[in-house]
Protein backbone atom coordinates (compact mmCIF):
# COMPACT_ATOMS: atom_id res chain seq x y z
CA UNK A 1 0.00 0.00 0.00
CA UNK A 2 2.60 2.47 0.90
CA UNK A 3 4.02 1.89 -3.16
CA UNK A 4 0.44 2.10 -4.39
CA UNK A 5 0.27 5.82 -2.53
CA UNK A 6 3.26 6.73 -3.54
CA UNK A 7 2.31 6.22 -7.20
CA UNK A 8 -0.53 8.22 -6.67
CA UNK A 9 0.67 10.83 -4.68
CA UNK A 10 4.07 11.57 -6.95
CA UNK A 11 1.66 12.14 -9.74
CA UNK A 12 -0.39 14.24 -8.27
CA UNK A 13 1.79 16.46 -6.60
CA UNK A 14 3.82 16.66 -9.74
CA UNK A 15 1.52 18.15 -11.88
CA UNK A 16 0.41 20.54 -9.50
CA UNK A 17 3.78 21.72 -8.71
CA UNK A 18 4.02 21.97 -12.36
CA UNK A 19 1.11 24.30 -12.54
CA UNK A 20 2.78 26.46 -9.68
CA UNK A 21 5.74 27.33 -12.09
CA UNK A 22 4.34 27.40 -15.48
CA UNK A 23 3.03 31.14 -15.64
CA UNK A 24 6.10 32.21 -14.36
CA UNK A 25 7.84 30.24 -16.82
CA UNK A 26 5.20 31.65 -19.43
CA UNK A 27 6.19 35.32 -18.39
CA UNK A 28 10.09 34.56 -18.26
CA UNK A 29 10.12 33.33 -21.82
CA UNK A 30 7.94 36.54 -23.00
CA UNK A 31 5.10 34.55 -24.45
CA UNK A 32 1.24 35.31 -24.13
CA UNK A 33 -0.81 33.44 -21.71
CA UNK A 34 -2.84 31.89 -23.38
CA UNK A 35 -0.44 29.67 -25.23
CA UNK A 36 0.83 28.13 -22.09
CA UNK A 37 -2.22 27.29 -21.23
CA UNK A 38 -2.94 25.53 -24.96
CA UNK A 39 0.68 24.16 -24.31
CA UNK A 40 -0.20 21.82 -21.03
CA UNK A 41 -3.82 21.49 -21.32
CA UNK A 42 -3.35 20.05 -24.77
CA UNK A 43 -2.37 16.69 -22.40
CA UNK A 44 -5.74 16.53 -20.86
CA UNK A 45 -6.82 15.43 -24.72
CA UNK A 46 -4.61 12.80 -24.93
CA UNK A 47 -5.80 11.53 -20.85
CA UNK A 48 -9.02 11.48 -21.95
CA UNK A 49 -8.39 9.31 -25.16
CA UNK A 50 -5.81 7.23 -24.01
CA UNK A 51 -6.95 6.49 -20.32
CA UNK A 52 -9.83 4.13 -21.38
CA UNK A 53 -7.82 2.18 -23.45
CA UNK A 54 -5.07 1.50 -20.54
CA UNK A 55 -7.91 0.63 -17.90
CA UNK A 56 -8.90 -2.34 -20.66
CA UNK A 57 -4.99 -2.95 -21.28
CA UNK A 58 -4.39 -3.51 -17.69
CA UNK A 59 -6.82 -6.55 -17.44
CA UNK A 60 -4.97 -8.07 -20.06
CA UNK A 61 -1.69 -7.37 -19.36
CA UNK A 62 -1.27 -7.17 -15.47
CA UNK A 63 -1.68 -4.06 -13.20
CA UNK A 64 1.88 -3.47 -12.11
CA UNK A 65 3.04 -3.70 -15.90
CA UNK A 66 0.09 -0.20 -16.72
CA UNK A 67 1.56 1.57 -13.27
CA UNK A 68 5.01 0.98 -14.69
CA UNK A 69 3.86 2.18 -17.98
CA UNK A 70 2.32 5.24 -16.62
CA UNK A 71 5.26 5.97 -13.83
CA UNK A 72 7.78 5.92 -16.91
CA UNK A 73 5.51 8.15 -18.42
CA UNK A 74 5.73 11.03 -16.39
CA UNK A 75 9.49 10.67 -15.60
CA UNK A 76 10.20 11.37 -19.42
CA UNK A 77 7.44 13.51 -19.91
CA UNK A 78 8.68 15.89 -16.54
CA UNK A 79 12.28 14.92 -17.99
CA UNK A 80 11.85 16.91 -21.14
CA UNK A 81 9.71 19.25 -20.19
CA UNK A 82 12.25 20.60 -17.90
CA UNK A 83 15.21 19.96 -20.32
CA UNK A 84 12.79 21.98 -22.84
CA UNK A 85 12.46 24.36 -20.60
CA UNK A 86 15.92 25.34 -19.28
CA UNK A 87 16.79 25.68 -23.31
CA UNK A 88 14.18 28.13 -23.84
CA UNK A 89 14.16 30.34 -21.03
CA UNK A 90 18.32 30.31 -21.23
CA UNK A 91 17.24 31.78 -24.72
CA UNK A 92 19.18 28.71 -26.74
CA UNK A 93 15.48 27.75 -28.23
CA UNK A 94 12.98 30.44 -29.21
CA UNK A 95 10.04 30.83 -27.42
CA UNK A 96 7.62 29.69 -29.86
CA UNK A 97 9.50 26.41 -30.47
CA UNK A 98 9.97 26.09 -26.47
CA UNK A 99 6.20 25.77 -26.16
CA UNK A 100 5.98 23.37 -28.91
CA UNK A 101 8.63 20.88 -27.57
CA UNK A 102 6.94 21.70 -24.30
CA UNK A 103 3.52 20.46 -25.18
CA UNK A 104 5.11 17.54 -27.36
CA UNK A 105 7.48 16.45 -24.32
CA UNK A 106 3.85 16.88 -21.90
CA UNK A 107 1.73 14.44 -24.41
CA UNK A 108 4.01 11.64 -22.77
CA UNK A 109 2.45 12.48 -19.56
CA UNK A 110 -1.50 12.51 -21.31
CA UNK A 111 -0.38 9.22 -23.67
CA UNK A 112 1.06 6.87 -21.02
CA UNK A 113 0.88 8.59 -17.65
CA UNK A 114 -2.95 7.73 -17.73
CA UNK A 115 -2.09 4.20 -17.82
CA UNK A 116 -0.81 4.32 -13.82
CA UNK A 117 -4.49 5.67 -11.88
CA UNK A 118 -6.58 2.58 -12.97
CA UNK A 119 -4.22 0.33 -12.82
CA UNK A 120 -3.21 1.41 -8.70
CA UNK A 121 -7.04 0.95 -8.10
CA UNK A 122 -8.29 -2.23 -9.76
CA UNK A 123 -4.66 -3.83 -8.43
CA UNK A 124 -6.14 -3.18 -4.73
CA UNK A 125 -9.06 -4.00 -5.17
CA UNK A 126 -8.45 -7.17 -6.99
CA UNK A 127 -6.08 -7.94 -3.36
CA UNK A 128 -8.34 -6.70 -0.65
CA UNK A 129 -11.72 -8.56 0.41
CA UNK A 130 -14.99 -6.08 0.60
CA UNK A 131 -14.89 -5.65 4.14
CA UNK A 132 -11.04 -3.91 3.91
CA UNK A 133 -11.90 -2.49 0.41
CA UNK A 134 -13.74 0.92 1.68
CA UNK A 135 -10.80 1.73 3.63
CA UNK A 136 -8.28 0.80 0.91
CA UNK A 137 -9.78 2.75 -1.66
CA UNK A 138 -9.85 5.53 1.19
CA UNK A 139 -6.23 5.47 1.64
CA UNK A 140 -5.63 5.51 -2.32
CA UNK A 141 -7.88 8.55 -2.61
CA UNK A 142 -6.49 10.47 0.37
CA UNK A 143 -2.79 10.12 -1.88
CA UNK A 144 -4.49 12.21 -4.88
CA UNK A 145 -5.58 14.60 -2.44
CA UNK A 146 -2.62 15.06 -0.22
CA UNK A 147 -0.45 15.10 -3.79
CA UNK A 148 -2.47 18.37 -4.57
CA UNK A 149 -1.68 20.03 -1.04
CA UNK A 150 1.79 19.22 -1.41
CA UNK A 151 3.08 19.86 -4.84
CA UNK A 152 2.10 23.59 -4.60
CA UNK A 153 4.17 23.18 -1.11
CA UNK A 154 7.23 22.09 -2.41
CA UNK A 155 7.59 23.95 -5.88
CA UNK A 156 8.92 27.17 -4.49
CA UNK A 157 11.64 25.06 -2.19
CA UNK A 158 12.87 23.22 -5.37
CA UNK A 159 13.84 26.08 -7.52
CA UNK A 160 17.61 25.83 -7.23
CA UNK A 161 20.29 27.81 -9.00
CA UNK A 162 21.61 25.34 -11.16
CA UNK A 163 18.15 24.63 -12.69
CA UNK A 164 15.82 27.73 -11.99
CA UNK A 165 12.13 27.88 -12.64
CA UNK A 166 12.56 24.29 -13.66
CA UNK A 167 13.80 22.70 -10.80
CA UNK A 168 10.49 21.07 -9.85
CA UNK A 169 10.16 19.32 -13.19
CA UNK A 170 13.50 17.27 -12.43
CA UNK A 171 13.23 16.99 -8.53
CA UNK A 172 9.55 15.48 -9.42
CA UNK A 173 10.96 13.17 -12.20
CA UNK A 174 13.76 12.12 -9.71
CA UNK A 175 11.20 11.00 -7.14
CA UNK A 176 9.58 9.50 -9.78
CA UNK A 177 12.60 7.02 -10.75
CA UNK A 178 13.22 6.44 -7.39
CA UNK A 179 9.58 5.00 -7.01
CA UNK A 180 9.37 3.37 -10.58
CA UNK A 181 12.47 1.35 -8.72
CA UNK A 182 10.30 0.45 -5.79
CA UNK A 183 7.96 -0.56 -7.68
CA UNK A 184 9.62 -3.05 -10.12
CA UNK A 185 11.81 -4.90 -7.43
CA UNK A 186 9.41 -4.41 -4.43
CA UNK A 187 5.44 -4.73 -5.55
CA UNK A 188 4.39 -8.73 -5.89
CA UNK A 189 3.51 -9.43 -9.04
CA UNK A 190 -0.16 -9.42 -10.03
CA UNK A 191 -2.24 -12.56 -8.69
CA UNK A 192 -5.51 -11.15 -7.91
CA UNK A 193 -7.82 -12.57 -5.46
CA UNK A 194 -10.87 -10.80 -6.43
CA UNK A 195 -12.29 -9.71 -9.72
CA UNK A 196 -11.87 -6.10 -10.13
CA UNK A 197 -11.15 -3.11 -12.79
CA UNK A 198 -10.10 0.21 -12.19
CA UNK A 199 -12.17 3.58 -12.43
CA UNK A 200 -10.99 6.06 -15.67
CA UNK A 201 -10.38 9.32 -13.94
CA UNK A 202 -9.24 12.58 -14.52
CA UNK A 203 -6.14 13.90 -14.87
CA UNK A 204 -4.83 15.75 -11.47
CA UNK A 205 -5.42 19.06 -11.80
CA UNK A 206 -7.19 20.00 -8.61
CA UNK A 207 -7.75 17.88 -5.46
CA UNK A 208 -11.04 16.99 -7.09
CA UNK A 209 -10.00 15.53 -10.20
CA UNK A 210 -10.76 12.25 -9.26
CA UNK A 211 -14.01 12.16 -7.20
CA UNK A 212 -15.24 8.81 -7.69
CA UNK A 213 -11.91 6.78 -6.81
CA UNK A 214 -13.81 5.44 -3.35
CA UNK A 215 -16.30 3.22 -5.01
CA UNK A 216 -16.29 -0.32 -4.09
CA UNK A 217 -15.82 -2.84 -6.71
CA UNK A 218 -17.76 -5.58 -5.22
CA UNK A 219 -21.28 -3.10 -4.92
CA UNK A 220 -22.08 -4.30 -8.45
CA UNK A 221 -24.65 -6.84 -6.51
CA UNK A 222 -24.44 -8.90 -3.56
CA UNK A 223 -24.67 -12.34 -5.30
CA UNK A 224 -20.97 -11.79 -6.48
CA UNK A 225 -19.83 -13.37 -2.88
CA UNK A 226 -16.46 -13.11 -1.56
CA UNK A 227 -14.91 -13.39 -4.89
CA UNK A 228 -16.25 -9.96 -6.04
CA UNK A 229 -17.54 -10.96 -9.21
CA UNK A 230 -19.45 -9.97 -11.88
CA UNK A 231 -22.96 -10.71 -10.79
CA UNK A 232 -25.07 -9.19 -13.65
CA UNK A 233 -25.61 -10.30 -17.16
CA UNK A 234 -23.68 -7.21 -19.31
CA UNK A 235 -26.38 -8.42 -22.47
CA UNK A 236 -29.26 -7.13 -19.76
CA UNK A 237 -27.79 -3.77 -19.72
CA UNK A 238 -28.94 -1.05 -21.71
CA UNK A 239 -26.77 1.32 -23.59
CA UNK A 240 -26.41 4.46 -21.44
CA UNK A 241 -26.01 7.58 -23.12
CA UNK A 242 -25.12 11.39 -22.42
CA UNK A 243 -28.75 12.09 -23.30
CA UNK A 244 -30.98 10.29 -21.10
CA UNK A 245 -34.00 11.90 -19.68
CA UNK A 246 -32.92 11.11 -16.06
CA UNK A 247 -29.07 11.82 -16.67
CA UNK A 248 -29.32 15.05 -18.84
CA UNK A 249 -29.69 18.10 -16.22
CA UNK A 250 -26.19 16.48 -14.50
CA UNK A 251 -24.68 15.79 -17.52
CA UNK A 252 -25.22 19.67 -18.33
CA UNK A 253 -24.44 20.53 -14.60
CA UNK A 254 -21.12 18.72 -14.80
CA UNK A 255 -19.82 20.34 -18.25
CA UNK A 256 -21.09 23.82 -17.06
CA UNK A 257 -19.63 23.83 -13.41
CA UNK A 258 -16.52 21.44 -14.71
CA UNK A 259 -15.85 24.35 -17.45
CA UNK A 260 -16.36 26.60 -14.70
CA UNK A 261 -13.47 24.91 -12.16
CA UNK A 262 -11.35 24.61 -15.06
CA UNK A 263 -11.19 27.85 -16.14
CA UNK A 264 -10.26 29.06 -12.61
CA UNK A 265 -7.21 26.85 -12.35
CA UNK A 266 -6.28 28.18 -15.49
CA UNK A 267 -6.38 32.07 -14.51
CA UNK A 268 -5.58 31.82 -11.15
CA UNK A 269 -1.77 32.02 -11.36
CA UNK A 270 -1.81 34.45 -14.29
CA UNK A 271 -4.01 36.69 -12.18
CA UNK A 272 -1.89 36.76 -9.34
CA UNK A 273 1.32 38.08 -11.00
CA UNK A 274 -0.75 40.61 -12.53
CA UNK A 275 -2.53 41.38 -9.14
CA UNK A 276 0.44 41.44 -7.40
CA UNK A 277 3.20 42.86 -9.98
CA UNK A 278 5.28 40.87 -10.72
CA UNK A 279 5.45 39.91 -13.98
CA UNK A 280 8.70 42.06 -13.73
CA UNK A 281 10.08 39.53 -11.37
CA UNK A 282 8.23 36.22 -12.71
CA UNK A 283 10.60 34.08 -10.01
CA UNK A 284 9.31 35.81 -7.18
CA UNK A 285 5.65 34.66 -8.10
CA UNK A 286 6.27 30.51 -7.93
CA UNK A 287 5.93 31.22 -4.07
CA UNK A 288 2.67 33.02 -3.53
CA UNK A 289 1.10 31.01 -6.79
CA UNK A 290 2.52 27.67 -4.75
CA UNK A 291 0.38 29.35 -1.69
CA UNK A 292 -2.56 30.07 -3.10
CA UNK A 293 -3.14 26.60 -4.39
CA UNK A 294 -2.11 24.83 -1.90
CA UNK A 295 -4.57 26.84 0.13
CA UNK A 296 -6.85 25.93 -2.52
CA UNK A 297 -6.35 21.64 -2.31
CA UNK A 298 -6.56 22.43 1.48
CA UNK A 299 -10.28 23.87 1.25
CA UNK A 300 -10.94 21.52 -1.33
CA UNK A 301 -10.45 18.28 0.75
CA UNK A 302 -12.35 20.11 3.94
CA UNK A 303 -15.24 20.13 1.55
CA UNK A 304 -15.21 16.46 0.52
CA UNK A 305 -13.40 14.91 3.49
CA UNK A 306 -15.28 17.24 5.98
CA UNK A 307 -18.02 19.50 5.35
CA UNK A 308 -20.07 16.64 3.06
CA UNK A 309 -20.00 13.52 5.51
CA UNK A 310 -20.30 16.01 8.26
CA UNK A 311 -23.83 18.03 7.20
CA UNK A 312 -24.69 14.63 5.55
CA UNK A 313 -25.27 16.83 2.33
CA UNK A 314 -27.03 15.35 -0.59
CA UNK A 315 -26.25 15.40 -4.33
CA UNK A 316 -28.72 18.36 -5.22
CA UNK A 317 -27.70 20.41 -2.10
CA UNK A 318 -24.22 20.37 -2.45
CA UNK A 319 -24.29 20.73 -6.44
CA UNK A 320 -26.57 24.13 -5.24
CA UNK A 321 -24.12 25.07 -2.20
CA UNK A 322 -21.23 24.05 -3.97
CA UNK A 323 -21.87 26.71 -7.01
CA UNK A 324 -22.93 30.05 -4.40
CA UNK A 325 -19.97 29.68 -2.49
CA UNK A 326 -17.89 29.22 -5.57
CA UNK A 327 -19.16 32.69 -7.25
CA UNK A 328 -18.72 34.56 -3.93
CA UNK A 329 -15.05 33.24 -3.70
CA UNK A 330 -14.55 33.86 -7.74
CA UNK A 331 -15.61 37.50 -7.22
CA UNK A 332 -13.77 38.08 -3.94
CA UNK A 333 -10.27 36.55 -5.43
CA UNK A 334 -11.07 38.38 -8.45
CA UNK A 335 -11.42 42.50 -5.54
CA UNK A 336 -8.56 41.33 -3.84
CA UNK A 337 -5.49 43.20 -3.96
CA UNK A 338 -2.88 41.44 -1.70
CA UNK A 339 -1.78 38.14 -1.35
CA UNK A 340 -3.79 37.68 2.11
CA UNK A 341 -7.74 37.83 0.46
CA UNK A 342 -6.58 36.62 -3.08
CA UNK A 343 -5.60 32.97 -0.84
CA UNK A 344 -8.83 33.83 1.44
CA UNK A 345 -10.82 34.34 -1.92
CA UNK A 346 -9.66 31.06 -4.15
CA UNK A 347 -10.16 29.06 -0.61
CA UNK A 348 -14.07 30.21 -0.53
CA UNK A 349 -14.22 29.22 -4.64
CA UNK A 350 -12.48 25.50 -4.07
CA UNK A 351 -14.09 25.16 -1.04
CA UNK A 352 -17.42 25.45 -3.12
CA UNK A 353 -16.03 23.28 -6.32
CA UNK A 354 -15.18 20.87 -3.66
CA UNK A 355 -18.64 20.56 -2.42
CA UNK A 356 -20.06 21.18 -6.13
CA UNK A 357 -18.15 17.98 -7.59
CA UNK A 358 -19.02 15.62 -5.15
CA UNK A 359 -22.68 16.39 -5.53
CA UNK A 360 -22.82 16.38 -9.50
CA UNK A 361 -20.48 12.80 -9.26
CA UNK A 362 -23.02 11.32 -7.05
CA UNK A 363 -26.16 12.81 -8.41
CA UNK A 364 -25.32 11.09 -11.66
CA UNK A 365 -24.66 8.11 -10.24
CA UNK A 366 -28.13 8.07 -8.01
CA UNK A 367 -29.87 9.12 -11.12
CA UNK A 368 -29.42 5.39 -13.05
CA UNK A 369 -30.13 2.06 -11.64
CA UNK A 370 -27.24 -0.09 -10.45
CA UNK A 371 -26.87 -2.10 -13.23
CA UNK A 372 -25.63 1.08 -15.32
CA UNK A 373 -23.33 2.22 -12.48
CA UNK A 374 -20.41 1.02 -14.88
CA UNK A 375 -21.55 3.14 -17.41
CA UNK A 376 -22.15 6.33 -15.80
CA UNK A 377 -18.95 5.96 -14.35
CA UNK A 378 -17.11 6.40 -17.64
CA UNK A 379 -19.69 9.33 -18.30
CA UNK A 380 -19.03 11.02 -15.34
CA UNK A 381 -14.75 10.32 -15.94
CA UNK A 382 -15.45 11.75 -19.49
CA UNK A 383 -17.30 15.23 -18.48
CA UNK A 384 -14.29 15.57 -15.73
CA UNK A 385 -11.81 15.15 -18.35
CA UNK A 386 -13.41 17.14 -20.94
CA UNK A 387 -13.19 20.14 -18.62
CA UNK A 388 -9.53 20.38 -18.96
CA UNK A 389 -8.93 20.29 -22.60
CA UNK A 390 -10.16 23.64 -23.48
CA UNK A 391 -11.74 25.36 -20.62
CA UNK A 392 -7.99 26.44 -19.08
CA UNK A 393 -7.56 28.59 -22.33
CA UNK A 394 -10.32 29.33 -23.40
CA UNK A 395 -10.77 31.41 -19.50
CA UNK A 396 -7.10 32.52 -19.86
CA UNK A 397 -7.73 34.10 -23.70
CA UNK A 398 -10.59 35.79 -22.25
CA UNK A 399 -9.20 37.05 -19.37
CA UNK A 400 -5.91 38.08 -21.54
CA UNK A 401 -9.15 40.64 -23.15
CA UNK A 402 -9.98 41.83 -20.11
CA UNK A 403 -9.58 40.80 -16.27
CA UNK A 404 -13.62 41.09 -15.72
CA UNK A 405 -14.03 39.21 -18.81
CA UNK A 406 -12.95 35.87 -17.52
CA UNK A 407 -14.20 36.16 -14.17
CA UNK A 408 -17.69 37.14 -15.38
CA UNK A 409 -17.47 33.95 -17.68
CA UNK A 410 -16.86 32.18 -14.58
CA UNK A 411 -19.60 33.15 -12.16
CA UNK A 412 -22.44 32.92 -15.31
CA UNK A 413 -21.09 29.14 -15.89
CA UNK A 414 -21.47 28.86 -11.91
CA UNK A 415 -24.94 30.54 -12.09
CA UNK A 416 -26.26 28.36 -15.17
CA UNK A 417 -25.97 25.47 -12.90
CA UNK A 418 -27.35 26.54 -9.72
CA UNK A 419 -30.41 27.88 -11.70
CA UNK A 420 -30.25 24.36 -13.74
CA UNK A 421 -30.03 22.47 -10.30
CA UNK A 422 -33.05 24.55 -8.70
CA UNK A 423 -35.04 23.89 -11.27
CA UNK A 424 -34.34 20.48 -12.68
CA UNK A 425 -32.25 18.75 -10.64
CA UNK A 426 -33.70 15.82 -8.83
CA UNK A 427 -34.35 16.45 -5.31
CA UNK A 428 -32.17 14.54 -2.58
CA UNK A 429 -34.84 12.33 -0.89
CA UNK A 430 -36.42 11.58 -4.86
CA UNK A 431 -32.68 10.06 -5.52
CA UNK A 432 -32.17 8.86 -2.13
CA UNK A 433 -35.74 6.57 -2.35
CA UNK A 434 -35.01 5.34 -5.87
CA UNK A 435 -31.70 4.45 -4.90
CA UNK A 436 -33.30 2.07 -1.91
CA UNK A 437 -35.86 0.72 -4.67
CA UNK A 438 -33.12 -0.32 -6.97
CA UNK A 439 -30.92 -1.93 -3.90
Amino acid sequence: MVLLFLVMLVTAAGNTAMQSVMPSIGTALGVADVWISIAYTWSALLWVICAPIWARRSDRRGRKAMMAIGLAGFIASFALCGLVLMFGLAGLIPAAATLIFFAAARSLYGGFGSAAPPAVQAYVASRTPRSERTKAMALIASSFGLGTVIGPALAPLLIFPATGLVGPFFAFAAVGVAVLVALRLRLPNDAPSFAARGDVVAAPFSANSNPSVERDESDEGEAAGAAGEEAIDPETIPDLTWRDRRLRPWVIAGLLGGHAQAATLGIIGFFILDRLGLRSDPAAGTGPIGLILMCGAIATLLAQWGLIPMLRLGPRASTLWGMALAIVGVLGFSLAQDLHAIALGFAVASLGFGLYRPGFTAGASLAVTRKEQGQIGGIVASINGAAYVIAPAVGVWLYGHHQWIGFAAICLLCAAVFVLGWRSLDADAVLEGRALDDG
